[in-house]
């Protein structure tokens, strides 16, 4: 009996820790907007996905269409849902004011759920050292009334430019201090592209990759399946030792895949070379025509009669 009272405080200390720390799981959609109201059951969270680059915070908005640097801004009262990545080295994502600092980390998504419940500018920040720009790596964060954040939505459509993949990788190259920039229009995909790695024209994404490795891989001959890059990341920090950059080609651009079969036809066959842009030719097996292929994301009214079949992988 003497240890029944230290096992029962065991028991309670435990008990508690358990439940406040899966309460305070990041990845755990919010169920309270303050401490008396409830989440409606119809609210929908507004959706961010964050990009911790050299040394700026990218911010697409995918629900809008648009995308800002180092400014962000969400409705008072509106649960917010961030999906996090960066670009080259891990980071951390904070905002004192919004929630606790969670890590941003290449080719890897971490989540974070929140909520701001009172009007007015915050900082946001890295809180982990990157490099040299470190320090000026801050942005901020605006709560906002609901007609004050859709007169700045209309604001970021009305002057800002479009983030193309070939706009994202000049924004991803390294800059101190950058000034807010916002962006009216934004490629779909990006961000996928951004998390699997592969926004260079003709690099394998990381979850095809995988894929095919799951599948057993391309066998010996895919040890030679690489490509030099022009702009490489470990490089360009000071990086003297190992082999010359290089990265592992894509079967095909996930553009091609989209292309109607019909439109397609058949391809001559070609010598391997870097893609250089996005008209770089497809890599295709010898004197093999084209195979048809239906893609998930292709509006059917865009694909011919003959391109309506199962795909062949």
């Amino acid at each position: 009996m003497i240890w029944a009272a230290p096992l029962l405080i065991i028991i309670c200390l435990g008990a508690l820790t358990w439940m406040g720390t899966h309460l305070l799981d990041p990845y755990r959609p919010i169920e309270r907007i303050s401490e008396n109201q409830p989440v409606p059951a119809n609210a929908q969270p507004l959706e961010v996905e964050v990009v911790a680059l050299d040394w700026k915070w990218l911010f697409i908005y995918p629900q809008y269409g648009i995308a800002t640097v180092n400014e962000l801004a969400a409705p008072v009262d509106r649960p917010i849902s961030f999906r996090i990545t960066a670009s080259s080295v891990m980071n951390s994502f904070y905002i004192p004011a919004l929630a606790g600092q969670i890590y941003a980390m290449p080719g890897m998504q971490t989540k974070l759920h929140a909520v701001i419940n009172e009007a007015g500018s915050y900082r946001g920040f890295s809180a982990n050292y990157s490099g040299a720009g470190f320090s000026g790596m801050h942005f901020r964060f605006l709560g906002q009334s609901p007609a004050d954040f859709d007169a700045w939505l209309a604001s970021a459509k009305a002057g800002g430019g479009d983030l193309t993949r070939a706009a994202y990788l000049e924004l991803e190259k390294p800059s101190q201090n950058v000034p807010v920039t916002r962006f009216a229009k934004v490629d779909p995909a990006l961000y996928n592209a951004i998390l699997n790695m592969c926004v260079e024209p003709g690099k394998m994404c990381m979850s095809e990759m995988m894929a095919i490795d799951a599948k057993g891989g391309l066998g010996m001959a895919g040890i030679n399946n690489v490509l030099p890059l022009t702009y490489d990341k470990f490089a360009r920090r000071g990086t003297v030792f190992g082999g010359s950059p290089a990265m592992v080609v894509g079967i095909c651009a996930p553009e091609d895949l989209a292309t109607p079969a019909a439109s397609v036809g058949a391809f001559a066959p070609r010598q391997l070379a870097p893609r250089q842009g996005a008209g770089a030719a497809r890599i295709l097996g010898a004197g093999l025509p084209a195979p048809s292929f239906t893609p998930i994301s292709a509006p059917a009214d865009l694909l011919a009669p003959a391109a309506r079949r199962p795909s062949n992988s």
